[in-house]
């Protein structure tokens, strides 16, 4: 039988094949596999067909054979297992610095990873339209450029805006000169934890950042936002609000104890108080939305210390309530 020019690519060939559309219930058959091959202009025989086979097992792709009548070939371990893919499809879908045209590029990259038939279950839960979602298109850049930055220890330069009530971008008046050190995934946003000669150690939010440049000078020594100290920075900062860490002695009822391991880790130190409450103490930025975090809980969570921290907390109450007297 003549051979044709494409002979070469015909192992490639069945091995995509096999990665998309054998499933361990559909098993591809060596008559499926000659009537692709035929259709990409490649003619074969059965024996070349198991040869190329045997040649893939050996170089380690999981091919099983299934006997019998509906019997063939399927790929049994593939890079992603389908409930590994579905749980970085939900973390896309729920990702807000995403916008919905980037989030459903990755899911496609994503589904491209399984079988056709894994990709059908899929795609039956996939929902982005409607969701909050970033409406800035050059995110993905945005990280490379910082990531680039922080390889090379360099500082950088960048534009940094705001929404305006037209939904459109409000730049800030002059640009910014900021160290990366980290960039960082919190509360549903991504930022960039950094150093500013003018602001500190500070961060920004990486989807409100833009026209990012690599600056000619090297990153600025940051000894707050290196090693652990980088991590009990990010662990201080609620909500990415900045504000004076201070020690602050809080108290809740246990009925809170899952929300206080989400929110501080469980490594936190949770000391019994009575029968029904506990006590944790923490290094906390305090912020307004840190008290008002404390706020929405009621009479279940209480500030005992400082005393200034109650204070701003007492403040924010009678600020709020005033917004509603007649």
């Amino acid at each position: 039988m003549a051979k044709s020019d494409d002979q070469k690519l015909k192992i490639l060939y069945i091995r995509d094949y096999l990665e998309r559309c054998s499933h361990e219930n559909h098993p591809v058959s060596t008559a499926e596999l000659l009537v692709f091959l035929d259709s990409k202009g490649i003619s074969c025989e059965r024996k070349t067909i198991y040869r190329d086979i045997a040649a893939l097992q050996e170089y380690g792709l999981d091919i099983v054979q299934k006997k019998g009548k509906s019997g063939g070939y399927y790929i049994a371990t593939r890079n992603f297992e389908l409930p590994e893919l579905k749980l970085l499809v939900d973390a896309v879908q729920s990702s807000r610095f995403l916008t919905a045209k980037k989030s459903m590029e990755l899911i496609q990259k994503l589904c491209s990873q399984c079988s056709h038939y894994e990709e059908e279950l899929m795609r039956r839960d996939i929902l982005v339209s409607g969701r909050v979602k970033s409406m800035n298109e050059s995110i993905y850049y945005n990280v490379d450029a910082i990531q680039d930055a922080i390889s090379k220890n360099m500082q950088i330069t960048f534009r940094y805006f705001d929404w305006g009530i037209d939904r459109e971008r409000h730049y800030r008046p002059r640009a910014y000169t900021a160290s990366p050190y980290s960039l960082c995934w919190a509360d549903e946003n991504y930022y960039l934890l950094a150093y500013s000669q003018r602001h500190g150690v500070t961060h920004y939010r990486v989807d409100r950042m833009a026209k990012i440049q690599s600056a000619e000078e090297h990153r600025i020594p940051c000894p707050q936002l290196t090693g652990k100290a980088l991590t009990e920075y990010a662990n201080q900062v609620f909500l990415m609000f900045a504000g004076e860490p201070v020690s602050v002695r809080m108290r809740f009822h246990n009925s809170l104890i899952n929300v206080v391991i989400d929110r501080f880790g469980r490594d936190a130190i949770l000391v019994p108080d009575g029968e029904e409450h506990f006590c944790y103490t923490g290094k906390i930025a305090v912020s307004p939305m840190f008290l008002s975090w404390i706020i929405g809980f009621g009479e279940k969570a209480k500030i005992l210390y400082p005393d200034a921290v109650i204070d701003a907390c007492r403040q924010l109450c009678q600020e709020a309530m005033a917004q509603y007297d007649a």
